[in-house]
């Protein structure tokens, strides 16, 4: 078996449905060492590529979730203000000389995400999610770490990686990555799933759910994701929809349209969404999708 299948084999054990281009981009992440960047609207699955990844090989998960202002004491490290001050008061108490070494040592060190995943014994799988809603000169805090696999702490000096992890990034396209993080990584664009793979995903994770429901549910998100939204359904939409469906004990979306309908909201997120979709619209869709 290629590497790549045995990867997509994996991820599906974990409940991710992988194409081939994705799993060989996964393979050779880790055989190369490299980050692998994942780009992609929201919704399309990015998140649970790691979060699979990592259940799939045993690794523990370590989730670095950007925003806007993040910066080296939030992803990397900061000092345990509290511990040092409880030291330098012991010391005085005592009437003890306390140096630097002391005060900034790896012993009174917090280790945020980036720092704590080089730390590990065993390399984990390192998610930095949606790094294109941090400001561009966080990306300048990745490099080294992604490029030498070691962190640089002005008291400490170069602290090099224990382990390697496998580093996944996502991205949704809010604004450009600096072709200077996206030359240190590989790169895959994650689509939306086809009706063909949204139909597994839906019976993968809602076994219950039969094929007639689970069919028509994966053809209509299809052909609503072609309309002029604002917000598209992700696949934790669709999945939250079929279930409501059952809830409802509906077993094709075109035999029950308006209890169909009533349950749009699981789909559509805003309201400017919901306003593109009456009934009529929801109608011509399901016909479709038939």
């Amino acid at each position: 078996m290629s590497i790549s299948l045995n990867y997509q084999k994996l991820l599906a054990e974990a409940g991710y449905i992988a194409g081939k281009r994705l799993s060989l981009a996964i393979s050779m992440a880790e055989t190369l060492e490299r980050p692998l960047l994942l780009e992609g609207e929201a919704g399309a699955g990015k998140t649970f590529v790691a979060q699979s990844l990592a259940k799939a090989l045993g690794r523990d998960l370590i989730r670095l979730q950007c925003y806007e202002g993040l910066d080296a004491q939030q992803s990397i490290y900061e000092w345990n203000y509290q511990r040092q001050m409880l030291a330098i008061a012991l010391a005085g108490k005592q009437n003890n000389s306390l140096e630097d070494a002391d005060l900034f040592s790896s012993d009174n060190l917090i280790r945020r995400p980036l720092l704590d995943s080089i730390s590990r014994q065993q390399a984990p799988v390192l998610l930095i999610d949606e790094v294109d809603r941090a400001d561009e000169e966080f990306e300048a805090f990745l490099l080294e770490i992604l490029s030498e696999y070691q962190v640089t702490i002005p008291e400490l000096g170069a602290i090099q990686a224990v382990s390697k992890p496998l580093v996944i990034i996502t991205s949704n396209g809010v604004r450009d990555i600096s072709d200077a993080l996206r030359r240190r990584c590989l790169f895959q664009y994650v689509e939306y799933p086809d009706y063909a793979t949204e139909l597994r995903i839906i019976q993968v994770h809602l076994p219950q759910c039969s094929l007639k429901l689970a069919s028509s549910v994966a053809a209509f998100v299809a052909q609503l994701r072609k309309e002029d939204l604002n917000k598209n359904p992700g696949v934790a939409e669709t999945l939250d929809w079929a279930a409501a469906l059952m809830g409802l004990q509906i077993t094709d979306v075109a035999e029950s349209l308006e209890q169909a309908y009533d349950a749009l909201f699981c789909l559509l997120k805003t309201k400017e969404d919901q306003d593109q979709i009456p009934f009529s619209v929801f109608e011509r869709l399901v016909a479709r999708s038939i």
